[in-house]
């Protein structure tokens, strides 16, 4: 987030500071990784309208570093189908091309996942290039005059009249404006100045498989467990995956 708010940002000609306070590439916040959910498969509208012009703008920051930053696999979403057709009212509403299929359909399709009740497919949706959307980031933004500085912790954020005073320890950076993507350390910073949202930390559980056939071209996919359906019942939330090379 923070690098996509820096491309932003310097493309419009502001003079741009970015301060990370790991080094580049590392794995301790959410963007580390060779993929994440390119995900159409909801029915709020605030979702879909956010997910399209995610879209566009994947798009854009493809063209400018030159290679692409979306894999459009697709997404199928499958489980609990009652929820399925509001998505699917909600996708014709956005003009998101979307179909159900019967579970044989799916079946033959997609081999390898087991299907019980109709699926719900979105050929424009797939994975994130994320590794690659980082050092894409990072090379537009660079290009356009913004500057990087990994390994630079942020340790206080002041208000200063009309400028913001950032202190990270090595030097004291101020600006007109400081923008502030910190994620699960957000609060820290902001403590002096406001009272931030609280965060709700939940515990996410991945799980990574190896194909058995590494040629195949897996979809992105969503399930949720069917509440009246005895077989989920061990099951307590939603599941989603992706390829991850």
């Amino acid at each position: 987030m923070g690098c996509a708010a820096a491309w932003q940002a310097a493309r419009r000609g502001l003079s741009v500071i970015l301060l990370e306070q790991f080094q580049e590439g590392h794995t301790v916040g959410a963007s580390h990784g060779a993929t994440r959910n390119f995900n159409l498969g909801y029915e709020q509208d605030d979702y879909l309208g956010l997910g399209l012009e995610a879209r566009g703008l994947w798009d854009e920051l493809a063209t400018e570093a030159g290679r692409p930053m979306l894999d459009l696999a697709g997404l199928i979403s499958h489980g609990w189908v009652e929820p399925l057709r509001r998505v699917a009212r909600s996708h014709e509403r956005w003009g998101i091309d979307s179909a159900f299929l019967s579970p044989g359909e799916a079946g033959a399709r997609w081999p390898g996942m087991r299907f019980r009740s109709d699926v719900l497919h979105v050929p424009a949706a797939g994975r994130v290039r994320a590794a690659d959307a980082l050092v894409a980031f990072r090379e537009v933004a660079t290009a356009a005059g913004a500057d990087f500085r990994y390994s630079t912790p942020v340790r206080e954020i002041a208000a200063d009249g009309p400028a913001a005073v950032v202190v990270t320890d090595r030097d004291e950076v101020r600006s007109r404006r400081a923008i502030i993507t910190a994620g699960a350390w957000s609060s820290s910073l902001l403590a002096p100045l406001l009272e931030p949202p609280k965060l709700v930390v939940t515990q996410e559980q991945p799980a990574h498989f190896a194909a058995l056939d590494p040629t195949y071209e897996w979809p992105s996919f969503n399930h949720t467990p069917d509440p009246d359906e005895p077989d989920d019942a061990y099951w307590y939330s939603p599941t989603y995956g992706m390829l991850a090379p």
